[in-house]
């Protein structure tokens, strides 16, 4: 991805690459963008699904931003692929998830139709600023990107996530 557009590369030059075979790609993987996204899982168990468990909301996102950030060119191409399957969409589907079953554990029950409207909204633009930032640089360090995607926050999904830090602290 360093040298070829994410949408240009095939499934036979991934796998002659990694020395396996398309049985053995495709016993694994839908297409090369479940790949990428398989490989953003990693990076969301080590930052925002650990929101709440061992971070703060604004510790999981610095997390991760350096990861993004670490493996910059993977990520900078990854966001760039507009596909069905492509990073944007799944990291969208992930945080709107993960932030939904926050706030119905919080609240006891599902989401009032408002804060769920806020919520696509936070999770669409956070995606967006998160792309912007990844495809443009990384001007901004983690620790900013993060502060300003926290302070984003609409205010009625601010006071539902506001409390959100590691367990023990809890």
């Amino acid at each position: 991805m360093e040298t070829t557009p994410l949408d240009k590369i095939t499934v036979k030059e991934i796998v002659s690459q990694a020395h396996t075979t398309r049985q053995t790609f495709y016993r694994n993987f839908k297409d090369k963008y479940d790949l990428v996204n398989w490989y953003f899982d990693k990076l969301a168990q080590k930052s925002f699904k650990q929101m709440g468990v061992s971070y703060t909301l604004r510790e999981g996102l610095i997390k991760k931003f350096n990861f993004i950030k670490a493996e910059r060119g993977f990520f900078s191409e990854a966001f760039r692929s507009d596909d069905y399957n492509s990073l944007f969409a799944y990291d969208y589907e992930c945080i709107l998830e993960f932030y939904t079953e926050i706030i119905k554990k919080k609240t006891g029950g599902p989401l009032e139709e408002e804060i769920a409207f806020l919520l696509r909204m936070y999770c669409r633009g956070s995606i967006y600023m998160t792309v912007e930032w990844a495809t443009g640089g990384m001007k901004l360090a983690p620790e900013e990107i993060a502060g300003l995607l926290v302070e984003a926050l609409p205010p009625r999904l601010g006071e539902l996530l506001s409390d959100l830090r590691p367990q023990a602290e809890a």
